[in-house]
């Protein structure tokens, strides 16, 4: 009995439940640059879909994605129980100092017998009500941390500073660290990031003026001993016990100096 001839371009029709790849795969056979073409046009086709209408990133969502999600500011936030532990009545007036002071001081006005105050070091932008409500309250405020800040000597028990001095230079660190403890009576806690994250938004850099620089926990002991602010060692180890106890580990490093007397 003869076989009937099979035509290979139904065979390879029928391979697979992509019929478009069934049809440059028949036409292959007599053009390899076709299917090469087509290859790259469809190429460049999802590349500018990606990059436009619906397929495009909201600039929230690519710096997110560059940057890995990394805010000091954010930590101090899920620091709080911790501090509360470590310093005790010592957290009865903050002061936070670093962008998105709103957040920061919006959940220590929650906790129990704490009052909160808060810097803006930039410009406020498409501020929330409640951060507007703030604002107008004068319970945060903006303020330029290179040059002496807007209170009086020993105005609170604790200034919590984030993200705002990794993008501070030297010169200007000389200036605003004894700032921070002049206006505090029981110490300064700093927020910092870790060398090799990266922490500038592509949105604040004009705020910012410069890409942050993240220094070591050396260079920042040598830092602190040359502008003469010692380590709270007792806070230090408050702390570490209190974050043992309830399993936190910092996204940032987190450093505890004694104010000025």
């Amino acid at each position: 009995m003869s076989r009937r001839p099979v035509n290979p371009a139904r065979r390879i029709a029928d391979v697979g439940s992509i019929p478009f790849v069934g049809a440059v795969q028949s036409k292959t056979r007599s053009s390899p640059l076709l299917s090469i073409g087509l290859v790259v046009l469809g190429a460049i086709l999802l590349i500018g879909y990606c990059y436009s209408g619906s397929g495009r990133l909201s600039s929230r969502e690519a710096v997110s994605k560059v940057e890995g999600g990394i805010s000091c500011t954010s930590e101090v936030q899920r620091a709080i129980p911790i501090l509360k532990k470590a310093y005790g009545d010592s957290m009865h007036k903050v002061l936070h100092v670093g962008p998105d002071s709103c957040s920061v001081v919006s959940k220590l006005l929650k906790e129990d017998d704490t009052e909160a105050w808060g810097v803006e070091p930039y410009e406020l932008e498409d501020l929330e009500s409640n951060c507007k409500t703030l604002v107008r309250k004068g319970i945060v405020r903006m303020a330029d941390i290179k040059f002496p800040l807007p209170y009086r000597s020993k105005s609170f028990s604790l200034v919590v500073a984030s993200d705002a001095l990794d993008y501070l230079s030297p010169k200007y660190l000389n200036k605003t660290l004894p700032e921070l403890a002049r206006v505090s009576t029981d110490g300064v806690i700093i927020f910092a990031g870790y060398p090799g994250q990266n922490r500038a938004k592509v949105a604040e850099l004009s705020k910012f003026g410069r890409p942050a620089k993240l220094r070591s926990s050396s260079w920042w002991i040598r830092f602190f001993i040359q502008s003469s602010l010692e380590e709270n060692e007792a806070a230090t180890k408050k702390f570490e016990q209190a974050s043992t106890k309830r399993s936190y580990k910092p996204a940032c490093q987190v450093f505890h100096l004694s104010s000025y007397h």
